[in-house]
């Protein structure tokens, strides 16, 4: 399938072919749904924790008469019934994450573009490069693009220019393809792809890799 190509200001800077197993799938919210849980579990820290009450520093003594007080019988302080007494069944630490197969994870990738570009919301660019750090520049060439969320993906690093000019802008990500996932791309509205970046998704995700 052929797409247009834009540069940074908008402009038409010719086409380019795109694999169609990669970007024209039928998205699959089942899966793009299982993949962003994936990813939202595998940040948790899952390090939250309660005191038991074996873990509980109060005195061993009996605390009262066994019979007598008109009250239940207790034998220690640090049963959960008590102020200060340890807590039962509380969360201890564990590992939020789930296993998906690198088969998957790949699939995911491949859902996840087709829905951007399906939506119309995929753009390739010629390259994302910018003659001064200048945020307000930058501001104004997205503008022109009718952009007010998007990620950018680029090959290995991105320019030094377009990476410091995009830092205050809310709602604009940058990514090199290293770090392309699903969870970012699905966040934006617009995904901007480099031509550089282009070839290496697809040398990426082609299925004899």
């Amino acid at each position: 399938m052929k797409v247009n190509v834009v540069d940074i200001t908008s402009k038409a800077s010719g086409t380019i072919s795109i694999k169609d197993e990669i970007f024209c799938l039928e998205p699959r919210k089942d899966i793009l749904h299982r993949i962003v849980l994936y990813q939202l579990a595998k940040r948790r820290a899952g390090t939250h924790k309660v005191k038991n009450r074996a873990e509980i520093t109060a005195t061993t003594k009996k605390m009262y008469k066994q019979k007598g007080t008109g009250g239940a019988r207790h034998g220690s302080k640090k049963v959960p019934q008590f102020r200060g007494g340890g807590r039962a069944f509380g969360p201890l630490p564990r590992d939020h994450s789930i296993k998906l197969t690198k088969k998957f994870k790949k699939l995911a990738l491949k859902h996840a573009l087709s829905a951007k570009l399906q939506e119309g919301n995929l753009v390739i660019l010629s390259e994302a490069k910018l003659d001064k750090p200048r945020t307000s520049d930058l501001v104004k060439k997205l503008q022109k693009l009718d952009v007010t969320s998007a990620l950018f993906l680029d090959a290995t690093e991105f320019d030094k220019n377009f990476e410091l000019a995009s830092m205050n802008i809310p709602r604009i990500d940058i990514l090199p393809v290293q770090g392309m996932n699903v969870y970012d791309m699905l966040k934006r509205d617009k995904l901007f792809i480099t031509k550089a970046a282009l070839k290496e998704i697809e040398g990426r995700l082609d299925e004899r890799n």
